[in-house]
């Protein structure tokens, strides 16, 4: 199997930046996988954003909730204990910022992005737009722990 991963940098290159500018974080990316969308996975919560126009996709980014409480504390100057009302706001606005400096990466496609939706819960399920759209998956390392950011653009992407 192979995967033209030259569409999945912007994201993760997205990723870095966004990390480093609003977390100090550096994260490490990983090698990119083709996911199966029905393995369990750590994950408890996760932020999507759907994309349209000349291609249709989504993209999103999962965290354990210790490391999405963590970012968010990071990022507001709170305790972490009073970080958890704002955990939705700040995992979607990141994978807001990530789709929409990735969408950059894409001037030979018109693409629009949706509004952010958050999913919660151990081992929830996304339903991806399309049976057929490989999603490409990328874990991101920290010392803080790791994150996953999901890929996937009908037409754009491709997986041999």
């Amino acid at each position: 199997m192979s995967m033209d991963i030259k569409y999945v940098t912007p994201f993760i290159d997205a990723t870095k930046n966004v990390f480093k500018d609003f977390f100090q974080i550096e994260p490490e990316a990983l090698n990119p996988y083709l996911l199966d969308k029905s393995d369990n996975h750590d994950w408890e919560i996760s932020a999507f954003i759907g994309i349209a126009g000349e291609a249709r996709g989504a993209v999103t980014i999962s965290f354990t909730e210790s490391l999405a409480v963590f970012l968010t504390a990071r990022l507001t100057g709170a305790k972490e204990e009073d970080a958890y009302s704002d955990v939705n706001d700040t995992i979607g606005e990141v994978v807001n910022i990530i789709a929409g400096n990735a969408k950059k990466g894409f001037e030979d496609y018109r693409l629009s992005i949706s509004l952010p939706s958050i999913i919660r819960g151990k081992n929830h399920r996304v339903v991806w737009p399309g049976q057929d759209i490989p999603i490409i998956g990328v874990t991101f390392k920290t010392f803080q722990g790791n994150f996953g950011l999901s890929i996937g653009l009908e037409n754009i992407i491709s997986v041999d």
